[in-house]
C-alpha cells in the first residue's frame, strides 16, 4: 500500500496547480486555509493514505499554484475545487477543510451534495461573524500594499512566518519547522501576499465574516455525515461557533482538541486518528 506523498502538478482551468497525493482507496480531498498550502496536511496524509487516496491541492494564489487570478472570493475557490475534481475525474469524494478550506468544502456540499460523501469542517470559516481582529484589519484599504512592503523582504518574510505561526498555534513551540519555512518562502512572492489579503477580503469585512458567507442556518440541509473538529484555543474563530454549528446538523458530531486553529499541524496524531474513524464510520453508514 503506497503511503509515500507525491507532489504533482495539474492544469485546472488553464492554470498550473500543485497538489499532494498518496495512498489507495476511496478519494479524500483536503483543503487548506488562507495563507497556507497543501503542506499543512503533510503530517497526517501518511495515516489517511492507508485507507484512502488522498488529494491535497494548494489553492490558486498559495503554495506553488498559479498566482495570476484577481478573484479570491469563496465563489471562485468553490468553482476551482469543482474544476479540480473534474480534472482528476473524481465524481464523489470525502472532503476535509480547514478554515477557508472548510467554507469551500461546506459550500460545495450544499451546492453539489452528490459530489460529497462525507464532510469534515476543521476550525472552519462560515459558521459565525466573529473572527480575529488581525484578519479583519487586512480588509482595510491599502493593506495589500502595506503587507507587501512589510513582508516581501527576506527579514520581513521571516517576521511574517513567525507572526502567522503565533496566531495559528495555541503553542508556538509546536510549529513544524518545514511548514514555517514554507510560509517564509511563500511570503517572498508578492502574488501570495496579494492572494492572502484578497481571500480574507473575499469572505470578511472590518466587522467580521460577510453575511452571505455565514452558512450556519443552512447546515440542516446537509445530507451527508459531517464532523466538526475544533481547537479549544483557536485565536482565529472561537470554539463556540463549533457548538452552534453542531447543534444544527442532522448527521453531525463534534470533537474539540486542546490546540489552536490548525489541529492537523498541532495535534496531527489525534487528528489523523479521528478522521480515519469518522471516515470509516461514514463509509459503513453509506452502504
Amino acid at each position: 500500500m503506497n503511503e509515500t506523498i507525491a507532489q504533482r502538478q495539474i492544469t485546472v482551468a488553464g492554470q498550473p496547480i500543485e497538489y499532494l497525493t498518496a495512498g489507495e482507496g476511496s478519494p479524500l480531498l483536503l483543503l487548506h486555509g488562507v495563507g497556507d498550502s497543501a503542506q499543512t496536511w503533510q503530517l497526517i496524509i501518511p495515516t489517511l493514505a492507508r485507507t484512502h487516496r488522498v488529494y491535497a491541492p494548494s489553492l490558486p494564489g498559495f503554495g506553488m499554484s498559479a498566482k495570476d487570478t484577481s478573484d479570491y472570493s469563496p465563489e471562485f475557490f468553490t468553482s476551482f475545487v469543482t474544476d479540480f475534481l473534474d480534472a482528476l475525474e473524481l465524481k464523489q469524494v470525502a472532503i476535509a477543510g480547514n478554515s477557508l478550506g472548510g467554507l469551500i468544502a461546506l459550500r460545495l456540499a450544499l451546492e453539489s451534495p452528490s459530489r460529497v460523501s462525507s464532510l469534515v469542517l476543521i476550525d472552519s470559516a462560515g459558521l459565525g461573524r466573529n473572527i480575529t481582529l488581525a484578519l479583519r484589519l487586512l480588509t482595510l484599504p491599502g493593506m495589500e500594499k502595506l503587507v507587501s512592503t512589510l513582508y516581501q523582504t527576506k527579514i520581513g518574510a521571516k517576521v511574517w512566518a513567525y507572526a502567522v505561526s503565533s496566531l495559528l498555534f495555541a503553542n508556538p513551540t509546536q510549529v513544524f519547522p518545514d511548514w514555517r519555512d514554507r510560509l517564509q518562502q511563500m511570503a517572498r512572492d508578492p502574488g501570495y501576499l496579494k492572494a492572502t489579503v484578497g481571500a480574507v477580503r473575499g469572505g470578511s469585512t472590518i466587522v467580521g465574516q460577510r453575511d452571505r458567507e455565514i452558512l450556519l442556518d443552512r447546515l440542516p440541509n446537509l445530507t451527508m455525515p459531517t464532523l466538526i473538529l475544533w481547537g479549544t484555543r483557536d485565536r482565529i474563530v472561537p470554539v463556540h461557533q463549533a457548538h452552534l454549528a453542531n447543534a444544527r446538523l442532522k448527521q453531525g458530531q463534534l470533537v474539540v482538541l486542546d490546540c489552536g486553529h490548525v489541529p492537523q499541524l498541532e495535534k496531527p496524531e489525534s487528528v489523523a486518528e479521528i478522521l480515519v474513524q469518522f471516515l470509516n464510520d461514514a463509509a459503513v453508514l453509506s452502504r
